[in-house]
């Protein structure tokens, strides 16, 4: 008679099941499920197979939301996402088309070692009635006054609120748009790009330490909170549209490919 040990390793056994292995899942229905699940997470789910979700936390083909530059319309929404720190600061302009709930990432500021009147100055000149959202760590203390840096840049003209900075919620907010074709950026955003490109997940599942993503975590923070506050252009400044018969129309073309 084998032993205790023999019939207990006998008795283990792995299956693997999938959604093909339900007969009552749709093709339709699996496809919406699949909408819902961030990248790193399909196969698992989908599928039964283990992963831990190591390489791009966004693999969308770049040639799926890259578009050439175009004029931003001033009855488009537009906002701004700040990620500040001494070693970096980074600003995300988006601009928001509600009838097609699509958001262009249009300007980027990208600095480092700089106090924050510097920044400011930087963002105001994009235009001083954006609004924009904040990473909520702005509320440590800057190392050089105690003051916070949040305060100072409201002092210093800008209408700041802190962003919603939940990361996987984000993170699957941002790749939603960007596989739906809802989030498109200009070619010459050329340091948001360079991070794209490195944002990445090691063998755990987890954000990699130590890269630089800045403008990643500005991208998040419009997606989760800057559209939310973004507002057209104040009327005495609009510049891009003409007035016609029918109404205003603006000359661009949102969906020409770089």
């Amino acid at each position: 008679m084998p032993d205790d040990g023999a019939i207990e390793k006998r008795s283990r056994f792995v299956v693997m099941a999938g959604w093909d292995d339900v007969p009552h899942l749709t093709p339709e229905m699996k496809a919406e499920e699949a909408k819902g699940i961030p990248p790193h997470e399909l196969d698992a789910r989908s599928k039964g197979i283990p992963s831990l979700g190591s390489g791009a936390i966004y693999p969308v083909p770049e040639s799926e939301f890259l578009i050439k530059p175009f004029p931003i319309p001033d009855w488009m929404r537009q906002c701004y996402a700040l990620d500040v720190g001494w070693n970096r600061t980074a600003a995300l302009w988006g601009a928001h088309d509600l009838d097609s709930d699509v958001v262009y990432l249009y300007s980027e500021h990208y600095r480092g070692h700089a106090e924050p009147a510097i920044h400011a100055q930087a963002i105001r000149a994009r235009g001083a009635w954006i609004p924009g959202v904040i990473d909520p760590a702005a509320r440590g203390r800057s190392q050089h006054d105690g003051v916070q840096l949040k305060a100072q840049y409201v002092e210093l003209g800008l209408d700041l609120v802190e962003a919603d900075n939940a990361l996987e919620a984000g993170i699957l907010a941002v790749w939603q748009r960007l596989s739906t074709g809802r989030l498109k950026v200009f070619s010459t955003l050329v340091n948001w790009l360079k991070e794209f490109r490195f944002y990445q997940r090691d063998e755990h599942g987890r954000v990699k330490d130590g890269q630089a993503d800045h403008l990643m975590d500005d991208t998040r923070y419009l997606i989760m909170s800057g559209i939310k506050r973004a507002i057209i252009r104040p009327a005495e400044m609009w510049t891009t549209g003409r007035r016609q018969a029918g109404g205003l129309q603006a000359d661009y073309d949102p969906y020409a490919r770089g």
